[in-house]
């Protein structure tokens, strides 16, 4: 049997439920050895979301994996305090996870990023499921970054959909243009993963309920997180689910999921201060003849995939951290050290 290839990744993350999903999603796949993270901030502050990165590897077993802090405002402005309303409080759907023992790396997430590249040269992917401000500094810190780093994949934008924080920008590029359009400058391959895809990649109360039912504490506690999670989606789809943008764009980039239409286009990002800023432009005017390349064009914007990705999801989850036989009738994942990382609060507000 041919055992996969297992390729270095950086994860940047402004770690909230959706990317407690695509962490626990890279940690489980055979094709991803995670190398390092950055946070930075988003869905919560980077130091909030760098808390929430290392509790949840402990909780995983994984807590060798270095977390570095990233950038705390964006290139223009000041962080404007995150979506407590969308993740909870704490980031996490107020979950409770028992506090890591490791500490963060030294450096900041950029010099970690431009460090990893001069490691696996030509080798190391890039996974950015947050705003793009360290990897924009990291550009800055090393110009021949691109030249290192073998793709780079990025949850956010809009192609044809509309915005989910303005009517045309998605929340990842929206809270630092400026530095996502230094990135879509680089010359390297980019796959985006906007919302047009994100937003139609749906996780039901059936698929919580699996996760719930495990007997591991790391699907319990996404599950769990999914359940404040699933509370603001209600608002958008009318019943108890939630889109599954960060770990769509994780599956995406190890390749444990595939795109249908993925055309290979140019993306500018709308810099300005009027009511377009944020804007992925993508020039998708080649639809009517099938996306002919555009010369130049170094873009992957996934707009449909090649099957339903959240049977997918619980299923590289649940096979990661399989149930056990319980013992004097406890749950198998109460005679776990790890178990001691998860405390069940009430899903309230």
């Amino acid at each position: 049997m041919t055992m996969p290839t297992r390729h270095p990744f950086y994860l940047d993350c402004d770690t909230g439920i959706d990317d407690a999903l695509a962490l626990a999603y890279l940690l489980a796949s055979p094709q991803a050895d995670l190398r390092g993270i950055g946070t930075v901030s988003g869905n919560v502050s980077a130091a909030v979301g760098a808390r929430n990165t290392l509790d949840l590897l402990q909780l995983a077993g994984h807590a060798h994996i270095p977390v570095a802090l990233g950038a705390h405002d964006p290139q223009s402005g000041a962080f404007r305090g995150g979506a407590p309303w969308v993740h909870g409080e704490n980031g996490i759907g107020e979950v409770a996870l028992e506090t890591a023992d490791a500490e963060l790396a030294p450096g900041t997430a950029a010099e970690m990023l431009v460090r990893l590249a001069h490691e696996h040269p030509g080798q190391l992917r890039i996974l950015a499921i947050g705003p793009l401000t360290n990897i924009a500094e990291a550009l800055r810190l090393d110009p021949e970054l691109p030249r290192l780093v073998q793709d780079v994949t990025i949850m956010g934008g809009a192609a044809f959909a509309p915005g989910n924080i303005t009517p045309v920008a998605e929340a990842n590029i929206a809270n630092d243009p400026e530095a996502a359009a230094d990135v879509f400058a680089a010359d390297w391959n980019v796959t985006l993963v906007p919302l047009d895809v994100t937003m139609s990649s749906v996780l039901e109360e059936s698929h919580r309920q699996e996760l719930l039912a495990a007997g591991h504490p790391v699907p319990q506690a996404l599950g769990d997180m999914l359940g404040y999670y699933f509370r603001f989606y209600e608002s958008q789809f009318g019943r108890a689910c939630s889109a599954m943008h960060d770990p769509l764009a994780a599956a995406l980039a190890v390749g444990g999921v595939s795109a249908a239409v993925a055309p290979v286009v140019t993306v500018d990002v709308d810099t300005t201060d009027g009511p377009g800023r944020g804007q992925t432009i993508c020039d998708l005017r080649g639809r009517y003849m099938d996306y002919p390349e555009q010369p130049g064009a170094r873009c992957r914007v996934v707009l449909e995939l090649d099957g339903e990705f959240a049977p997918h999801l619980v299923e590289v989850l649940l096979s990661a951290w399989p149930s056990s036989s319980p013992r004097n009738g406890s749950p198998a994942w109460a005679d776990s050290d790890a178990a001691a990382g998860l405390c069940r609060l009430p899903l309230s507000r």
